[in-house]
């Protein structure tokens, strides 16, 4: 195994990880504000139409954090590892 093929293997492991995690926190995160508004509009159905601004705004802050994390694991992936590079050097 050489170094550039360890530096590959290692870039898409991290790229994985980082995927799972951001997937995997965004989920949760997304499930519990919606169940915190739809207890919220339970317990206050007149105030329905500020808790779904409230929610709205709430999921798309939440959703800014994968999107920003992805973008990184990109970068990561294509920019600083330069895997693609790596992956057709290696094959030849």
């Amino acid at each position: 195994m050489t170094s550039e093929s360890l530096v590959a293997a290692a870039t898409i492991l991290a790229f994985g990880l980082i995927v799972l995690g951001v997937a995997f926190g965004s989920a949760v995160g997304d499930g519990i504000v919606a169940s915190k508004a739809v207890e919220a509009i339970a317990r206050q159905p007149e105030a329905r139409p500020n808790i779904f601004t409230f929610l709205f705004l709430g999921v798309g802050v939440l959703e800014a954090f994968p999107i920003i994390a992805l973008g990184l694991a990109f970068y990561l992936l294509l920019v600083v590892a330069n895997v693609p590079a790596l992956l057709t050097h290696m094959s030849k």
